[in-house]
């Protein structure tokens, strides 16, 4: 019986340690892989070497001045589990930055640098800056909400009217919530309130 005891023990003990280990890449190791990806990718914005739009590239800069200075994230193109490691992710099919429509961002909130941890902390008003190889659009945060996985009209093209054309552009933050859970969306919408065109 003792031998049994401590053999479930010391089994406990070698789970309990793996789980930590495992736990820890989660959180700090997946974090390691994004941050080099996001060099890369940062790299090549400031290059300016953006010809044409591919899944998996680069699109423009996301700043939100709320959460930093140091705040800064290279938006990639999509949404698939591959894409988000990198950064977060502009859903394909919807509006570019600054374009009549809704320019949807979806991000991690945990893992992968967690781009998207602290979006719930934005307010009616606060900036969110996009930087695109035309331009720099600022959008002002309209509403914050929480929503079921299933109620995709939050992403469409005027935000929770699925039936309306836009006539405006409109942004789209989207991650999961509760904090390491699935279970439904944490969503953050804005409007565009400046357009400032690069100098050619």
């Amino acid at each position: 019986m003792r031998v049994t005891l401590r053999t479930v023990g010391e089994l406990s003990v070698t789970a309990g340690l793996i789980l930590t280990l495992f736990c820890a890449y989660l959180l700090w190791g997946t974090g390691a892989y994004t941050a080099s990806q996001q060099l890369l990718l940062q790299r090549e914005l400031a290059a300016g070497r953006i010809e044409k739009i591919e899944l998996g590239g680069a699109l423009a800069m996301l700043r939100i001045p709320r959460l930093g200075r140091g705040y800064e994230y290279a938006v990639v193109e999509g949404v698939d589990a591959e894409h988000l490691k990198k950064g977060p992710g502009h859903y394909p099919g919807s509006a570019l930055p600054g374009k009549v429509g809704n320019f949807v961002v979806s991000g991690h909130r945990t893992t992968y640098a967690a781009p998207f941890n602290r979006i719930d902390e934005l307010e009616r008003g606060d900036e969110i800056i996009v930087e695109a190889r035309e331009a720099r659009y600022t959008y002002r945060v309209t509403s914050q909400d929480i929503v079921e996985p299933d109620e995709i009209e939050v992403i469409a093209p005027v935000p929770g009217k699925p039936d309306i054309r836009p006539i405006r552009p409109y942004i789209t933050l989207s991650t999961c919530h509760p904090e390491y859970s699935a279970a439904q969306r944490l969503i953050v919408h804005g409007v565009l309130k400046q357009t400032e065109l690069r100098k050619e």
